[in-house]
């Protein structure tokens, strides 16, 4: 059964456009309050981002879930992931997030997570998508949902990111810039490196509800390298808004990517016979990664892009670790999704391990060239059926010869096929990409 208003990461969209609206948020705050309540009785956790419509949708989600008879408790801004784990301490239902990720402040949207800090379960989803069409009720008074703030979110938080490290782990003598993107991790980020006594320079942690993302975090990564240069650190750390991506900067301005961070992190738990399995990666992960994994005997395999697909694949697999090149790192080991300071203190432990700077550390992995071309098709017939598209695929495969690989896919937005081919050498990568695009034009027209 297809859902109406949850893709793959929640309910997103523009503030004041259907369904990002306070009236829609008020019937979605009473229809998960409605769900959550057959659980049990019923403790909804509500965090958010720092955009300026987090203060009207809060409200409204806290009046439709009291309404419901759910009890609310309030964390204010927070790192997404903060919320996924404060739902498990606190023993909650569930946990909301009022954020819009990377996205500017003129988008918002809503993330829930089990009360094990992991996403809701397919069929959960429906029960709310299903109740969001019934009408609105409201128990009665006596049941009404109590709301409360949790004082202290930000000191528990922090303290739960210093544990994933061992204990007296000290960062001193290292330099580091932060960026926080003017979001969710503008005050616990800061304190996390510091008590673990590195050097820290922080940058876009002044949110006025309109500047998240805003030519800053790990979308806009010039400011942190410049940055970076000019305070001769050591690196750099740039997350987003919701502080569930990290991307980092060597010493010398270099961007190193989630793939290149992943890589890190999976080598160190290797090295120190604790990475349980392998590694997963998305169809959009470097092959570089997946050749440097291999040199090192460790599994890989490929999931649909998207968080959510890479946690599902962890969870089949028993596996630890898993990550996107937008910087969206799980690492099972130490929390259940996808946490931004932890995996950029993973790295941090591996570095400390090695005794060596990201620059060099980074260069094992050698990112393979990679080729995208956009090809127009009129509809209809999908000319990655056709069978000169697949025999054509399958002879660029063949002749790379396990040093490279194509991937032919169908944009979910627009009439377009888009071709990638990713190998070794780039002169032969480009010829590849622009026989196949040439062929899937012709059997388009």
């Amino acid at each position: 059964m297809s859902k109406k208003y949850f893709g793959t990461d929640g309910i997103r969209g523009r503030v004041g456009e259907y369904p990002i609206t306070p009236d829609f948020m008020l019937k979605l705050g009473w229809a998960a309050g409605m769900a959550f309540r057959k659980m049990g009785t019923c403790k909804v956790l509500v965090g958010k981002d720092t955009r300026i419509s987090g203060y009207m949708f809060e409200s409204a989600l806290e009046a439709g879930l009291t309404s419901a008879g759910a009890d609310v408790m309030l964390l204010g801004p927070m790192p997404t992931p903060a919320i996924a784990y404060l739902s498990r301490t606190f023993q909650a239902e569930a946990g909301i997030v009022i954020s819009a990720s990377h996205n500017p402040h003129d988008d918002n949207g809503i993330k829930f997570f089990s009360g094990k800090g992991t996403k809701l379960p397919d069929e959960l989803e429906l029960m709310i998508e299903e109740l969001l069409d019934t009408p609105m009720t409201v128990v009665e008074s006596s049941k009404i949902g109590k709301v409360s703030r949790i004082n202290d979110a930000s000191g528990r938080y922090i303290e739960f990111c210093k544990s994933s490290v061992p204990s007296g782990t000290s960062f001193s003598g290292l330099k580091i810039v932060i960026d926080c993107a003017h979001g969710a991790t503008y005050k616990v980020a800061p304190s996390v490196f510091r008590e673990l006594g590195a050097e820290v320079v922080v940058l876009s942690a002044q949110p006025n509800g309109l500047n998240i993302n805003e030519n800053c975090g790990s979308t806009h990564m010039g400011p942190l390298q410049a940055a970076v240069l000019a305070e001769h650190a050591d690196l750099g750390i740039a997350f987003d808004g919701d502080g569930d991506r990290v991307l980092m900067v060597d010493h010398t301005g270099a961007i190193v990517d989630g793939d290149e961070l992943l890589f890190i992190i999976a080598r160190d738990l290797h090295e120190r016979g604790k990475l349980q399995g392998g590694v997963v990666g998305t169809l959009m992960s470097n092959l570089g990664l997946e050749l440097a994994l291999a040199d090192l005997s460790i599994p890989f395999i490929r999931a649909n892009v998207g968080d959510r697909y890479v946690i599902a694949e962890l969870l089949e697999r028993n596996w630890l670790v898993g990550g996107e090149n937008s910087g969206h790192i799980v690492c099972f080991n130490h929390t259940t999704t996808g946490d931004a300071i932890i995996a950029a203190l993973q790295v941090l432990m591996a570095l400390k391990a090695r005794n060596e700077g990201l620059a060099q550390t980074r260069q094992v992995l050698r990112k393979c060239p990679q080729v995208l071309i956009n090809v127009r098709f009129g509809g209809g017939e999908s000319p990655l059926e056709h069978p000169a598209v697949k025999e054509a695929s399958a002879r660029v495969t063949q002749a790379m010869a396990g040093r490279g690989r194509v991937l032919l896919r169908k944009s979910g937005t627009e009439p377009l096929v888009r071709v990638m081919v990713e190998g070794e050498d780039e002169t032969q990568v480009r010829s590849y990409a622009e026989e196949l695009a040439k062929l899937v034009s012709e059997v388009s027209a």
